[in-house]
């Protein structure tokens, strides 16, 4: 064996385990989600248009109770790694297995709405609690 290859191969083991380590717990967070958006084959919210029909993916960082033109409404933040995205069930004042740290799937009409992405009463499956 050449000393040339033999230190190049402990040396790529190293760098990623200092780029692991060196990376914040955020960041480890969002390669994760990425990687489980790619696995479910839904769309990264980053790649999402307006008026696009979506199936995305992600953890729910913030839901909220507030009423847009007279009518509750639901919201919550979707984030899947790459961006986030608002969730709105109009009409809705709570929905069971909606809260934050939640991982789900929507599906849906993408609207840009004040520069965010919104899905307006998407479909929407909950993920198993084991799988966080």
């Amino acid at each position: 064996m050449s000393a040339g290859i033999r230190p190049e191969k402990p040396a790529g083991r190293f760098r990623r385990m200092l780029d692991r380590l060196s990376s914040s717990e955020e960041e480890l967070q969002s390669a994760e989600l990425q990687e489980d958006t790619q696995a479910t084959g839904c769309t990264r919210i980053c790649d999402c248009d307006d008026r696009q029909i979506v199936k995305v993916t992600g953890t729910l960082r913030h839901v909220t109770l507030r009423p847009r033109a007279g009518v509750p409404a639901l919201e919550a933040e979707l984030f899947d790694g790459s961006a986030a995205l608002d969730v709105v069930w109009l009409g809705r004042r709570s929905i069971v297995g909606i809260e934050p740290g939640r991982k789900l799937i929507a599906s849906g009409r993408v609207s840009l709405s004040h520069g965010r992405r919104v899905l307006f009463n998407p479909k929407y499956e909950l993920r198993p609690l084991g799988q966080e």
